[in-house]
């Protein structure tokens, strides 16, 4: 599309457009394939806002009620469609408002582009109006940022953010744009980027490393896979599917590689972690191999560094070279894109079952299931536990839903009990662990998969950090289904507390609103659930709403999340109560 004071400019046999800053940034993000944008308007922006306004037809704007939101918004889409995101927002606070969703797709490996207005070049440095050094500021959080001060740059800069978000391991990109730069006019012409000097994000896997990397697996006796989001981000399910069937691995998921393989295929035995199953935290220390895919040896899986798999030979399969040694000392890095690394290792395997090693993981899950899962899934106490209520959306929906958790007790429940039959499906915030997240991020998630149910599921405390996002629900008729689990607490916090703080609740206890009438003044269908016989039925009508459907379930106020691994603990030392 070509606005009325665009000029065609021919150089060379090459055609170019004679337009201004603004509109070249909507030309860019229309060669890169964007449909859809995420953002709050503000008047250093404005000039991108008012060329938007004119390319309607081929370009949405969803207008969250924060930026926060917007981003969040834009990370869901990203994780389940496997694009990029696309976040805009003012500068000043508005710049600043994205920081802590930026920070989230920095640690959770999410291609996000975000794009801010900046005051004009002449003013930068002066303290002016609604100026901040957002460039300073994102720094540390982003895997690349750039401010444009002249309108040239735009189309060279936009290639190369879409291309650094999305390649190698993605992350958030931001753009920050000067006001001057969108009004002035340039010669518009627009190439992709395919590639940036001293950038290498797909190294090639070594071949070496290969060959001892399948002598390790084909000559162990016990050997263990731990998969990430590396996999997912990977496109390497498949692959990760065929090496653990073909080679008889017990394999076990992070909270971020959750839905990466069925839950109910037999080879996959549970999740690791601080609230992780009991057989996949503690046999970690009794594997004569550790095979990691697509994951970085976060704290919260590790525990105790200093106890952690010293039995085992490790082999790491990774694309960032940054994240190898870098937590877990290995004995054979494999560096390259998760498919490609086991595509090259999949024919050098030899075919196993290791039988008495998967009986291992099963006589652990029974005495989890008498301990823990039993109680939660099909509990004796009168009040509802939030493992039966992630029970009840599995059987409405079949397994087949995409779940956006928040972040607390409800997050770990959600991720050890939701069953999933394909990828891209459990949607949280893992490495930052922000409350808020999950609303916002429900939207993004269901805008990219129109034909499919989102449900989100989110704690009393995480819902009214950004609960205004339910205007945006509102506005724009978004069907999704929204889960609050309400024990009237910090559940999370309050069980530490209670655990290690002798009760003292300080500061966790919540009074909180009419969760009901709230959405229902956003025009939202909303219903309550405080009995068990209730619970069925209503799932089950939420999930068959054509709408958008509020639900809110009110739980036990003091369950508590089992097995745990108190902070700083051995994988060893985890508790089934």
């Amino acid at each position: 599309m070509e606005t009325l004071k665009a000029k065609h400019i021919k150089d060379n046999n090459k055609t170019t457009l004679r337009i201004s800053g603004a509109e070249a940034i909507i030309h860019c993000l229309l060669a890169e394939g964007v449909d859809l944008i995420y953002g709050y308007p503000g008047g250093a922006i404005m000039p991108v806002y008012d060329e938007l306004y004119k390319f309607q037809d081929r370009l949405t704007h969803v207008l969250t009620r924060h930026e926060q939101g917007a981003v969040h918004a834009a990370q869901g889409y990203a994780r389940v469609s496997g694009r990029v995101g696309v976040a805009m927002a003012t500068s000043g606070p508005g710049a600043t408002n994205l920081v802590t969703g930026i920070a989230d797709a920095q640690i959770d490996s999410t291609p996000v582009v975000c794009i801010t207005g900046q005051v004009p070049r002449h003013l930068l440095g002066s303290d002016a109006f609604q100026e901040t050094d957002i460039i300073g500021i994102s720094t540390p959080v982003t895997k690349w940022n750039y401010q444009v001060t002249r309108a040239s740059e735009i189309p060279e800069i936009m290639a190369k953010a879409f291309y650094i978000a999305r390649s190698g391991r993605p992350g958030p990109v931001l753009i920050d744009i000067t006001k001057n730069a969108q009004f002035d006019e340039l010669d518009f012409s627009y190439e992709p980027c395919n590639a940036v000097r001293s950038y290498n994000p797909y190294p090639k896997p070594d071949p070496k490393a290969i060959d001892a990397a399948a002598a390790l697996i084909n000559s162990a006796k016990k050997p263990y896979i731990v998969y990430g989001q590396g996999v997912i981000l990977g496109q390497a399910e498949e692959q990760l599917k065929a090496l653990v069937e073909k080679a008889g691995i017990p394999a076990a998921w992070t909270i971020l590689g959750l839905s990466a393989m069925d839950t109910d295929h037999p080879l996959n035995v549970g999740m690791v972690g601080m609230h992780g199953n009991y057989g996949p935290n503690i046999l970690t220390n009794e594997c004569d191999l550790l095979i990691a895919i697509g994951m970085r040896f976060d704290d919260r899986v590790t525990g105790d560094l200093n106890t952690y798999a010293k039995q085992a030979r490790i082999i790491h399969f990774e694309i960032d070279p940054a994240e190898i040694d870098k937590n877990v000392k290995v004995d054979i890095a494999v560096l390259g894109n998760a498919r490609d690394s086991l595509e090259l290792l999949l024919p050098k395997i030899k075919k196993n079952s290791h039988k008495d090693w998967h009986d291992k993981f099963k006589e652990k899950y029974r005495e989890e299931y008498d301990a823990v899962i039993k109680n939660d899934l099909q509990p004796t106490k009168a009040g509802l536990t939030m493992g039966e209520v992630v029970e009840a959306i599995n059987k409405a929906s079949g397994n087949k839903a995409v779940v956006v958790s928040d972040v607390g007790q409800h997050q770990m429940v959600t991720c050890r009990y939701a069953r999933f039959k394909q990828t891209k499906s459990n949607i949280t915030s893992g490495g930052l662990g922000t409350m808020g997240f999950a609303l916002p991020a429900a939207i993004g998630a269901k805008m990219a998969a129109m034909d499919r149910e989102v449900v989100a599921i989110i704690g009393d405390g995480g819902y009214q950090m950004n609960i205004q996002e339910l205007a945006t629900i509102f506005q724009n008729k978004t069907p999704v289904k929204i889960v609050v689990l309400n024990n009237d607490h910090l559940g999370m916090v309050r069980q530490w507390q209670e655990l290690f703080f002798e009760r003292r609740y300080a500061s966790t206890v919540m009074t909180n609103p009419d969760f009901v009438k709230i959405a229902e003044g956003y025009h939202i269908k909303a219903k309550r659930v405080t009995k068990r016989e209730e619970l069925a039925a209503t799932v089950e009508e939420m999930m068959q709403s054509p709408e958008a459907y509020f639900l809110e379930v009110k739980v036990e106020k003091e369950d508590n999340v089992f097995p745990m691994i108190p902070s700083g603990a051995s994988v060893s030392d985890i508790r089934l109560k």
